[in-house]
Parts: C-alpha cells; structure tokens; sequence
C-alpha cells in the first residue's frame, strides 16, 4: 500500500525543516545583531512567495524584535524602477536608493538564479554590505556563491524551500524577539 501523499509530503517537510545548519543561522543572527547595534537597517527582498516572506520576516523583526527592517515590496517601487531600469536590475537600484552604510542584506529566491536577486547580491558587495541569501534547488546556484551567509535548502520543490526559508528566518526573528522581551 501506497504512504498516503501528506503523510509523504509533511515526511518531506520535516527532514528538510531539520536539515538546517545551525552554525549558519547563528551567524545570520549575528549578522542582523551587529547590523542593529551599528545604526544599520536589514534590506529584505525576493520574488514572488519570497517576497512576501520578505515582507512578513521585515514586520517581525521591525515589531517584535526592534530591529529596523524594510523589503522592497511596494508595487510602486517595483513597476518605476523595473520600467526605468528592467526588471532584472530593480533591486539593485533600489539597494542603490536606499542602503546605507551599516545595512545587512537578505535575498530569497528558491532557484538562486533570479537575475534581479543576482544583480541586487553583486550591488550589495560593491557597497561592502554583507548579503545573506536564502536558496535552494542547486547546491551551487549563482546567488548562493555570492552571500556572506548562505541558507540553503536541499529540496526541488517551491513550497518546501520557501516556507522552510520562511521557518528559518522567522525562526531568527523569534530568537531576538525573545531577548527583547526578555530584558
């Protein structure tokens, strides 16, 4: 007899949820901690279903951690700079807009061969600010060969990779939430 598909697909899940290298999520933590502590900002961006983890991920750590989050989600920004500057180039540009100096970068995008993420990746180094990507599918994906910090995922399928990538970063978001509440 056939496992059952859910049962299959949470198994799935599971062993992708688990797989998380927590030496890598400590030192995105870090990454955000000391981005806080220097004045600096976290810029958050993705494609699609990672953008809106972006956006979920930038309101926690805006509201419960008390860290300064943005992603670059409104509709505004993204259909001016995609017509003014193509829509592969619109998150660099908006990274050129609106980074400073002490900002932290988060890019998301599950194939980690988004040319508007890749793009935005090779700005944020240029501006010397440290990038942690978000990937999965190929382990040696172009966007994940670019981050200080790369959270990779070892699963083909969109809605496995992006709600673990959401976990994880939700997960971080709760960690420093906690030392907020905490103190």
């Amino acid at each position: 007899m056939d496992k059952p598909f859910f049962h299959e697909y949470f198994g799935k899940f599971c062993d992708a949820l688990q797989s998380a290298d927590e030496a890598l999520l400590e030192k995105a933590t870090e990454l955000i901690v000391r981005c806080n502590l220097n004045g600096g900002k976290v810029l958050i961006a993705g494609n699609g279903g990672s953008a809106s983890i972006a956006g979920h991920v930038a309101i926690d750590l805006t509201k419960a951690a008390r860290i300064s989050a943005m992603c670059f989600n409104e509709a505004s920004l993204i259909t001016c700079f995609s017509n003014d500057f193509g829509y592969e180039h619109w998150v660099e540009k908006s990274l050129e807009y609106y980074a400073g100096a002490n900002d932290l970068v988060i890019l998301i995008s599950s194939s980690g061969k988004s040319p508007n993420m890749l793009n935005a990746a090779r700005k944020a180094l240029e501006m010397r600010l440290p990038v942690i990507t978000l990937t999965g599918f190929d382990a040696a994906n172009p966007l994940r060969l670019l981050g200080s910090v790369n959270l990779w995922i070892e699963s083909n399928s969109y809605n496995i990779v992006e709600n673990v990538h959401q976990i994880w970063l939700l997960s971080i978001s709760d960690k420093l939430a906690s030392k907020v509440n905490n103190s």
